[in-house]
């Protein structure tokens, strides 16, 4: 080991994995354990940075590291889960096919901005795969009284898990990768029906997050603070959050 991933260790959180459980065709449930979760001020929404490549000197600095978000946590146990999708076949794919109960795990956390936020009256879900953890620990920790609908796809269907408590709030979709005119012509039946303040979540593919942006931005005139939008992975760049 180097010098870099000795610091690396030092400036990061210690943690163990304490169960790995396979979802779907394609995604893995990962629950650390570590002392310090029980006092962090956590946020849903909020994100971990993971060491993913620590101990492969193949692999370069910037890969070493990436983000997933909490998909749940429990203080008391000093718990936290994470949903971790294979289909990039990256850095974060392959540590998670090999990874097992009892490795040691290096992480740092993450806010960001892309928060429960519960001000609105009837929320939209949108995401793919990479994002649906996300966008479920945002739809638990919203007051029942809110109204939710959703538009979640991937391109099988077999790529679908629950969420935490086995429930499934959302509306799944079979799409082609890139779905944004597909997505906007579910989007004409649905928002007409969402009442009071609205406030829609968009998250996944960049090009997708762009595209409805604009969508609800110019042709909706929806007004920014209605509109949280959160690119997790870009088809052209390797390691976007």
């Amino acid at each position: 080991m180097g010098i870099v991933e000795s610091i690396i260790k030092k400036v990061l959180e210690k943690g163990t994995i304490i169960k790995k459980t396979k979802l779907s065709n394609s995604v893995y449930k990962i629950r650390i354990q570590s002392d310090g979760i029980g006092n962090y001020d956590f946020e849903p929404g909020h994100f971990l940075r993971l060491g993913v490549g620590i101990g492969k000197d193949d692999i370069s600095l910037k890969d070493k590291v990436r983000s997933y978000s909490v998909w749940d946590i429990n203080k008391e146990k000093n718990t936290l889960d994470i949903a971790i999708a294979t289909h990039s076949q990256g850095i974060g794919a392959q540590w998670v096919e090999t990874c097992a109960p009892n490795d040691t795990v290096y992480f740092k956390w993450k806010k960001g901005k892309f928060l429960v936020d519960v001000s609105a009256d009837s929320y939209l879900m949108i995401g793919d795969l990479s994002a649906l953890s996300h966008l479920y620990i945002i739809n638990r920790n919203l007051p029942d009284n809110k109204q939710i609908e959703s538009v979640v796809y991937s391109q099988d269907s077999t790529d679908f898990f629950a969420d935490v408590d086995g429930s499934n709030p959302f509306d799944f979709h079979v799409m082609s990768e890139n779905p944004s005119t597909e997505i906007v012509q579910k989007l004409n039946s649905i928002i007409p029906e969402m009442k009071g303040d609205t406030m829609v979540y968009i998250a996944g593919d960049s090009r997708v997050c762009i595209a409805l942006t604009n969508y609800f931005r110019k042709e909706l005139n929806w007004s920014a603070k209605q509109i949280k939008t959160k690119p997790f992975w870009n088809p052209d760049k390797k390691g976007l959050e």
